[in-house]
């Protein structure tokens, strides 16, 4: 009967969770946002203390160089858009002519003559103000937020030590010092987690930015630094950017052979992605098992929306760190980790390694 109640409060607890986590989004999205991006820069904030620079500065100088770098990758994108407005036109051009030939595939093919598509159209255009109203809205909304985790981060490197000794107030004093393990190991997990995916972003900019040129692509960098900032959503960002850039290449009226281009330099980077660059780059820091790792990306979308799914996995990282910490918890630990040890390596990279080693 105990068994079964301590069950039934479980599952309280996750609902209960998960519905304040769902309807405090609005609240808690730019807090997490510059929490966990705090921590990418923690590490550099005390450099620059080392330095005899004061806290609030070095703050100020790592939120600036974060705005640097997000006006930077804002720099280039709208760089190649001009590019791209000034083959507007043709392109536009392009769409009509293949949206003719669509039309003309759905009357023979299917039956739906033009006159019956147009009315759908229309029908599905007549919200189109109240679509410009949210859209508008929504970009105000993002405005505001963006301002918010300015704010926030510089706030969370300020007061970092403040929440810190808050964290180990609430322990009791013979657990401080596992406290303080775990606050850490949790801190340099989504910061070496972060580091690694800028990292590996940097590199995929530079592939993809090849590859597309190889290829034909026009304005190829805005497609590579487009491709390359969806990484930062698993599993979807990739394929979406992707296809982002094969319907570019249609409206430029590029042909087949440029479009199977465009695929094999996808497969090409993932495959390089996949068993150099992550091995290499972003390692093994997270170390959650793929069916959690769905699943998390799945449930941070529920809850957040696109935010949810960037910041879902370092997010379950760090709740997998106080796990493995806490005795009653390191069941769901083991359950959220993968099945090897930390210590076997299968990679690519410790293949090579371990090569080279056979042959010294």
């Amino acid at each position: 009967m105990e068994k079964l109640q301590r069950s039934v409060y479980t599952l309280l607890f996750f609902f209960i969770s998960f519905a304040g986590l769902y309807f405090a989004a609005s609240f808690l999205i730019p807090v997490t946002l510059a929490a966990v991006f705090s921590m990418l820069f923690i590490r550099l904030s005390s450099w620059f203390e080392s330095k005899k620079i004061s806290r609030p500065v070095s703050s100020l100088l790592c939120t600036l160089i974060f705005l640097c770098a997000i006006g930077l990758i804002v720099f280039l994108l709208s760089w190649q858009l001009q590019g791209l407005a000034e083959n507007m036109e043709t392109m536009k051009q392009r769409l009509t002519t293949t949206f003719s030939n669509f039309q003309q595939w759905l009357q023979e093919q299917i039956g739906i003559n033009k006159t019956t598509q147009k009315e759908i159209v229309k029908s599905q255009s007549e919200g189109s103000g109240g679509i410009m109203t949210g859209f508008a809205n929504s970009i105000f909304g993002i405005l505001v937020n963006a301002v918010l985790v300015i704010v926030y981060m510089f706030l969370f490197l300020c007061y970092r030590s403040h929440i810190k000794k808050f964290i180990l107030k609430i322990v009791p004093g013979d657990e401080k010092t596992k406290a303080d393990n775990v606050v850490h190991k949790a801190g340099k997990v989504a910061q070496q987690y972060l580091s690694g995916l800028g990292a590996m972003i940097g590199v995929l900019w530079i592939m993809y930015g090849i590859g597309f040129s190889v290829v034909g692509v026009e304005s190829a960098i805005f497609f590579a630094i487009l491709c390359g900032i969806l990484e930062i959503i698993p599993f979807v960002g990739n394929l979406t950017g992707t296809a982002i850039t094969i319907l570019a290449v249609l409206a430029q009226g590029g042909d087949s052979k440029m479009i199977i281009g465009v695929i094999i330099v996808y497969g090409l980077v993932q495959f390089i992605q996949t068993y150099i660059l992550e091995p290499l780059i972003v390692g093994e820091q997270v170390n959650i098992n793929p069916l959690f790792t769905i699943m998390v990306i799945v449930l941070g979308e529920t809850l957040w929306g696109v935010a949810g799914m960037i910041l879902a996995i370092p997010l379950l990282g760090m709740v997998k760190i106080v796990c493995d910490h806490v005795p009653d918890l390191q069941p769901y630990g083991f359950l959220i980790g993968t099945a090897h040890q930390r210590s076997k390596k299968t990679g690519l990279i410790d293949k090579i390694k371990r090569t080279f080693k056979h042959h010294d």
